[in-house]
């Protein structure tokens, strides 16, 4: 017997990829008052084939949970953290969870090279808005 292969849906297939690295996310927990980890994954840009807009997206290894899902809006600000030339810290509204939640979150990537990609994806995806 053969078993057909089985299509799995993403929720990115109308999506194209501008950005993807390794990295590892954190988000801010009121709280404690500290970072904490969200996981590792592939960190993503993505682009809509058709509509005008740009989302961050990350899942994390092995398990794909969603560990970030936004979209890039113009009024987002993306900052350096703490003079680390491979991490930057932002808010948005994020869905990663299913329900809207706003969310200050870091992600660190191995080089200063990828984090410098990053930001300058990000920034023309949200210079699109403006």
């Amino acid at each position: 017997i053969q078993l057909a292969p089985v299509e799995t849906k993403t929720g990115e297939e109308d999506e194209n990829v501008l950005f993807c690295e390794r990295a590892k996310l954190y988000r801010f927990d009121p709280e404690t008052n500290q970072m904490k980890e969200r996981g590792i994954g592939e960190m993503k840009i993505l682009q809509h084939k058709t509509k005008e807009h740009y989302r961050i997206l990350m899942r994390r290894e092995q398990v794909l949970k969603l560990c970030a899902n936004h979209q890039i809006t113009s009024h987002m600000e993306m900052k350096q953290h703490g003079g680390a030339e491979n991490a930057y810290v932002w808010s948005a509204m994020d869905f990663a969870d299913g329900e809207a939640k706003h969310e200050t979150l870091c992600v660190r990537f191995k080089t200063a090279d990828q984090a410098k990609r990053f930001l300058k994806i990000f920034n023309e995806a949200k210079e699109s808005h403006a």
